[in-house]
């Protein structure tokens, strides 16, 4: 699930992600506030988060400063870890393993080894 301060930029991430990952991924994209605008909403992470949610846990993945502080704390009260991993690149290999039918734990270690992709 992406947390953005744009509700596009999180839509279009989740777009590519379910272009790749394959159209059966539970993926969500919670990004801008109730109104539309740049920012971040707990009632929209939390909804997302209600709406991706199939028992077995739920990865965040923020893009940058207060989505990670909206992020930690709507893990805080469901079962949900917040990686801190490339947006994009981690979204991407989240998802890929999750369709796999990989656990939380896995799809996790699939989103933190991200960071380590060298374009060349």
């Amino acid at each position: 699930m992406l947390v953005s301060h744009s509700a596009g930029l999180a839509a279009e991430a989740v777009a590519l992600a379910r272009g790749i990952a394959g159209q059966d991924v539970p993926l969500a994209a919670a990004g801008g506030t109730a109104d539309g605008g740049l920012g971040t909403s707990v009632d929209v992470v939390e909804a997302a988060v209600r709406s991706v949610d199939r028992g077995r846990g739920v990865l965040l993945i923020p893009d940058i400063g207060s989505s990670v502080l909206t992020a930690r704390l709507v893990a805080e009260e469901h079962r949900a870890v917040v990686a801190d991993v490339p947006f994009l690149e981690g979204a991407i290999a989240a998802a890929v393993t999750a369709g796999a039918g990989s656990s939380l734990t896995d799809v996790l270690a699939a989103a933190e080894e991200a960071r380590t992709y060298r374009k060349f």
